[in-house]
């Protein structure tokens, strides 16, 4: 086992040291490393012995000192040496099982590795977990973890995850709470199956389990086109949608009026399906789980919000009039601009057109009307999804192909275009089909941006002669010492 150092860092450690790209980082003072924990445990040493394989096959032994908190300054290829470990279980709404063929290998991975749970906020089952990992996690003090629970009826979680070792669940939750680590937990609902009376009982045992359950989302099950298990799943209307938004309403209630923290939060989807207001920023306690896709439609909401309070108070909102000049644009100066509404109507605006999936375009609309004239004349194009099925709803999941399908007939009428960038993968923008960003501009006749922030969206309606999106970056892992980590690249 080793870990393959794929950058130095100028001034670094490392650098002084003379290592190089390619070099592999063998053991730390005796210490085989199996990953960027051990790493960092090892390293934190004042004094150290550290052996290095280089590429030519020659191993060499570096012996010095260093300052507690002093980093080596470098980046791995992989956060695990020794390889992910993947999933024991065979669940039945898996959506790696729903994926196309041929697409990239990535999508196929079956990660369920409690080390990038905690190095990354994986969500992981702890079916393949023995003693040895528990033991582990206590060691290290690895929290928080991130945790699919499903439902903590032990029967059924067998029957979801088709694994025999699926109800041990609260054996499991009993050992990481008596090694104090915190988690996160999620549900994924199936319609039927662990929604209703199920839910409750979920619910029920997962506020039991506080304070070292900080959090619990509930994300309804993805269908895709490709799924060709037999198993019988349906997918949330805006009824049963609605009965889930009612059933933990009532449980969102109770927390927040017996501790002000809700604990249990509704992923987007069933808000928007069952055509039902969003919850106010406060309901999400800080966005938890954000990466888990918690809240992403009011945290943009409320980054889009604060841009717009920015531009206001410093006197930017006249320049950022879709980077016309035009100083009627200036929200502050109503009577002007009324005075000027027909010179403003005969002015030919900044066209823009703003890519999504089907569940977000009307809040995108909605956003870029509240700018007004401030901003470019918009045009919506929401994508429906043919690759996976037009179920599946969401910006992240939409490949290059479906994108500009839907921009056939646009593209050539914009002065430019916003995609999500969601729906590349994080630092090589790359879509899901294999298609690079690159080549997907070359295949438009105008510019094209990525947005991955409200305050980003409306600095693109507002602002587009000095707009910028993603940059070209290398997907990669940063290390940190002390057991800090961090993934390279954006949202």
């Amino acid at each position: 086992m080793y870990g393959r150092i794929l950058k130095v860092y100028p001034g670094s450690l490392a650098e002084e040291l003379e290592l190089v790209p390619g070099d592999k980082l063998l053991e730390i003072n005796g210490t085989k490393l199996r990953d960027i924990i051990d790493v960092s445990f090892a390293f934190a040493d004042e004094e150290i012995e550290m052996l290095v394989e280089h590429e030519d096959g020659q191993q060499e032994v570096y012996e010095f000192d260093k300052d507690y908190d002093e980093e080596l300054g470098v980046e791995f290829e992989s956060a695990v040496f020794d390889g992910i470990r993947h999933c024991a279980n065979n669940c039945l709404f898996c959506f790696v099982d729903q994926v196309a063929p041929d697409m990239r290998e990535s999508l196929n991975i079956k990660d369920d590795d409690y080390r990038m749970s905690f190095l990354y906020g994986n969500f992981i089952t702890m079916t393949n977990m023995v003693d040895a990992d528990f033991q582990r996690i206590k060691q290290y003090h690895l929290s928080p973890l991130f945790v699919s629970v499903q439902c903590t009826n032990p029967d059924l979680r067998q029957k979801l995850l088709r694994c025999r070792t699926a109800g041990n669940l609260a054996a499991q939750l009993d050992k990481l709470e008596a090694a104090d680590v915190e988690y996160h937990t999620q549900i994924v609902l199936c319609r039927d199956l662990n929604d209703g009376e199920e839910l409750e009982r979920s619910l029920r045992d997962m506020v039991a389990r506080q304070p070292h359950a900080l959090s619990v989302a509930i994300v309804p099950v993805g269908l895709t086109r490709f799924r060709q298990d037999r198993y019988p799943l349906k997918s949330f209307d805006k009824e049963s949608a609605a009965r889930v938004v009612e059933q933990v309403e009532a449980y969102q209630r109770q927390q927040r009026a017996r501790d002000g923290r809700t604990f249990i939060y509704l992923a987007d989807e069933f808000y928007l399906l069952a055509g039902r207001e969003l919850p106010p920023a406060e309901y999400y306690d800080g966005f938890p789980q954000l990466d888990n896709g918690i809240g992403l439609a009011r945290n943009f909401m409320e980054e889009f919000a604060a841009a717009v309070a920015e531009a206001e108070a410093d006197g930017s909102a006249a320049e950022a009039a879709g980077g016309m000049n035009f100083a009627m644009a200036n929200q502050q100066d109503r009577k002007e601009k009324q005075e000027n509404q027909e010179n403003w109507d005969n002015l030919v605006k900044l066209r823009l057109a703003v890519v999504s999936g089907t569940s977000i375009s009307p809040l995108m609309a909605e956003l870029a009307e509240s700018v007004g004239q401030a901003g470019a004349q918009v045009t919506m194009v929401p994508v429906p999804n043919h690759h996976f099925g037009t179920t599946v709803n969401v910006s992240g999941l939409l490949t290059a192909k479906d994108m500009l399908a839907a921009l056939h007939d646009v593209a050539g009428k914009v002065d430019g275009i916003l995609i999500p960038e969601s729906a590349l993968r994080t630092g090589d923008n790359v879509f899901l089909d294999d298609v690079s960003l690159s080549d997907f501009c070359t295949r438009l006749p105008c510019r094209v941006e990525t947005v991955g922030s409200g305050r980003e969206y409306f600095h693109a309606l507002t602002d587009w002669e000095n707009y910028s999106g993603v940059e070209d970056k290398a997907a990669s892992y940063m290390w940190q010492s002390n057991a800090a980590y961090t993934k390279r690249g954006g949202m």
